[in-house]
């Protein structure tokens, strides 16, 4: 078993040195994550390595010293990468799951060059998985990927991760190929984010775009269920905390110190991104100095930028408003001997970046947007015996964790400048507790732990697939079940109907029977062995204009009616159905467009296949609370079955008609096929040894699973047979 990751790029860096192409390792935090799992298994990388090399000599000594260390580049062309990464990437994905819409640049080439090269990732990566093989996709780079893999390999375990915020549904749907980067993301059987939110966004989409039922954390597909969860990446908390214990990074701290100044420093680095916040951060600091005098000469802000796709117009422009706005600031307030804004437009080191956490006072952390921030994390990791305030953006994903920190909204430029006052003034020893707070939950939610955490929940996942493939009706259970239908002498067969014997309609009325299924229910019931019973939930009137002319037993309203030998008998009597419940339901109806109501004899049922799928929850928790306790003064339950939420007794269900029906006669051969929640009552009920079939998402109450109503028909027609 190898584990596999695909990714934008490797960790390295490819330089040429005297005519030479050298590789140098660079640990990510995704490498450093990976570095530290505890399974003995080999780990290889597929990404692009950094650069284009044109020379076949070259590109073919560097693919060598690659793989021997399990690497497998992805060599990109010029417009491959202008149009992919810078494009595609970069140009639509990154403003719009940022919630910068109006940033966003389309263009055909970039979609059509985006599927070309997730496709070259998926081939490099098919080269050499094998069965068995665990691969972990990153980010939104590729989000096509896991679908493309699924499609080609079978028995590999497959995971993503969106380092990125995932958008509200409202800004998702915007996005032209909404579909197809979904159904990508579902060839994954574990989707992690950084946080529940993105989690419940992605969630939503599916369900409004795609149309799929989610249950919680899970998707159902035909085959399998994708799990969604949440994983907050973390650093490497003991490398930070340890830091300043090097001699280097301690006399680096120091010279920084002499460098500022005496006067109280709050620290800011951030990449060149318009989603980072950085020109308010400048403008909340420039109102702090306006409005509290007192403090000039005595706090600095250290700004590190650094440089980030400078070439683009829109962050060149970014960059020029920086340097203009860092200008006027420091015009406005610097004196001979302070300067209020120190601006480093470059990247700073582990040892410089580390030693400017030590020394500064306060970590102003302000994105607008932010998957994670890690900045934030790395600040509060690297402090020991020293104090420390982080003023946190509560749009990054950081801020569910790091509760302690003085959170803001970012652009609220008061806010910003009252948290620097509150920071200023507040004591060491509350800082030290909120730091400490904070503290213990990086040592323990490590980059380690959060690659620990997926890979440990993909194998999960992994496994309840395996089991739910092992459910299917197909080649080896078929035989199973055929085999026992076929030495059997007396067989109880009962049959759910919409949903099993034939598919859902937006009318309900539609829904009357094939002339295929009328031919195979015709093919069992003649055979003298067979008791061929259809229960549903439709009421008997329905059941009889539809099947009344078939030798079959009916059970209707989910066992309230039964009919044997031609005649109709009731197991209760109708219900006279309340007016504060009517009332409460045709409230719903009337202020949710598409809904609507059955009335049957015993069961109350509002019907919700045609409302928008957030409207129809919002309503069905609205309903449940409204109804709890006028249904418990009558003693009624309230059931949600596909798409429905039904009202009946307790005192009847599916599983009491099915053990009425075992009392009558002594069956050698029992199976019963259904697909929503009043078939789960039969299969609970119904003795172990029962050949228990569940349509649809699979079932821990039944033995096996068909995928798809569509297969619902083909497996009795072949059972007949």
């Amino acid at each position: 078993m190898k584990l596999i990751i695909i990714s934008n790029r490797l960790p390295l860096k490819i330089v040429e040195e005297n005519n030479e192409l050298k590789v140098i390792p660079s640990q990510g935090g995704v490498a450093t994550g990976l570095d530290s799992l505890e399974i003995k298994v080999e780990k290889h990388w597929v990404g692009w390595p950094g650069m284009d090399i044109e020379d076949e000599e070259k590109r073919k000594n560097i693919t060598k010293e690659l793989e021997e260390k399990n690497f497998h580049p992805v060599y990109l062309t010029q417009e491959q990468i202008t149009n992919y990464y810078e494009g595609y990437s970069n140009s639509v994905l990154w403003p719009l799951f940022h919630y910068f819409s109006n940033y966003i640049h389309y263009d055909n080439k970039f979609w059509d060059t985006y599927k070309e090269v997730n496709g070259l990732f998926c081939d490099i990566a098919l080269g050499f998985i094998e069965p068995g093989d665990i691969v972990w996709v990153q980010d939104y780079q590729l989000m096509l990927v896991p679908g493309m893999l699924r499609k080609k390999v079978t028995d590999v375990s497959i995971g993503y991760f969106l380092h990125i915020p995932f958008p509200s549904y409202e800004l998702f749907r915007s996005l032209p190929q909404r579909a197809e980067i979904l159904n990508g993301l579902l060839g994954a059987d574990l989707i992690g984010f950084h946080t529940y939110t993105y989690m419940r966004h992605f969630i939503s989409a599916v369900y409004r775009v795609l149309k799929i039922d989610c249950e919680l954390d899970e998707i159902h597909l035909a085959r399998r269920v994708v799990n969604v969860d949440a994983f907050p990446m973390g650093i490497n908390y003991t490398k930070y905390h340890d830091a300043t214990l090097q001699p280097e990074i301690r006399q680096k701290a120091a010279e920084l110190r002499e460098s500022f100044g005496k006067g109280k420093l709050i620290v800011s680095v951030d990449r060149l991104d318009y989603s980072k916040g950085i020109l308010l951060r400048l403008k909340g600091f420039e109102e702090f100095l306006q409005n509290y005098p007192e403090y000039k000469d005595k706090v600095s802000l250290v700004m590190i930028v650094s440089p980030s796709r400078d070439n683009v117009d829109m962050y060149a422009e970014l960059k020029d408003e920086i340097d203009k706005k860092v200008g006027a600031v420091n015009g406005m307030f610097s004196t001979a001997d302070w300067t209020p804004v120190y601006y480093f437009y470059r990247s700073f080191d582990f040892e410089e970046v580390t030693a400017l956490y030590s020394i500064s006072d306060i970590a102003l952390v302000t994105p607008l947007r932010d998957g994670m921030n890690l900045v934030a994390k790395e600040y509060l990791a690297t402090k020991r015996d020293e104090p420390g305030v982080l003023i946190l953006s509560e749009m990054a994903g950081a801020a569910i964790e790091l509760s302690d920190a003085i959170i803001v909204n970012p652009s609220d430029t008061k806010e910003i400048e009252d948290a620097i006052l509150m920071a200023l003034e507040m004591p060491a020893e509350e800082q030290r507790k909120h730091l400490k707070a904070m503290q213990e939950i990086l040592a323990y939610q490590t980059v380690g732990q959060w690659a620990k955490d997926f890979v440990d929940e993909l194998n999960v996942v992994k496994e309840e697939n395996r089991k739910l493939e092992q459910k299917i009706v197909e080649k080896s259970n078929f035989d199973i079940i055929k085999k026992q239908y076929d030495k059997a002498s007396k067989r109880l067969i009962i049959l759910d109907y919409d949903g099993t014997l034939v598919r859902f309609f937006r009318d309900p009325l539609q829904a009357y029977p094939t002339p295929e299924l009328m031919e195979i229910l015709t093919e069992l019931s003649n055979d003298p062995k067979n008791h061929i019973i259809i229960s549903s939930g439709r009421n008997r009137f329905i059941l009889d204009e539809w099947l009344g002319s078939l030798p079959v037993g009916l059970a209707a309203e989910h066992g309230a009616f039964y009919k044997e030998n031609g005649k109709w008998n009731e197991n209760i009597r109708k219900i006279e159905w309340d007016k504060e419940i009517l009332d409460i339901l045709k409230h719903a109806v009337k202020r949710t467009p598409g809904s609507r109501i059955e009335v049957k004899d015993t069961a109350l049922v509002w019907h919700y296949r045609d409302v928008d799928p957030w409207l129809a929850e919002l309503r069905i928790n609205q309903l449940v609370n409204a109804l709890i306790n006028p249904l418990s003064r009558r003693n009624l339950q309230l059931m949600k079955g596909n798409k429905i939420l039904e009202i009946k007794s307790p005192d009847f269900s599916k599983g009491m008609e099915a053990l009425r029906l075992l009392k009558e006669y002594s069956y050698d051969f029992v199976m019963a096929i259904g697909d929503d929640t009043t078939d789960e009552d039969m299969f609970a009920a119904l003795p172990q040894e029962t050949i228990t079939i569940k349509v649809g998402k699979s079932s821990k109450n039944a033995v096996y699973n068909i995928p798809t109503q569509s297969q619902t028909l083909s497996f009795l027609d072949r059972l007949a047979k």
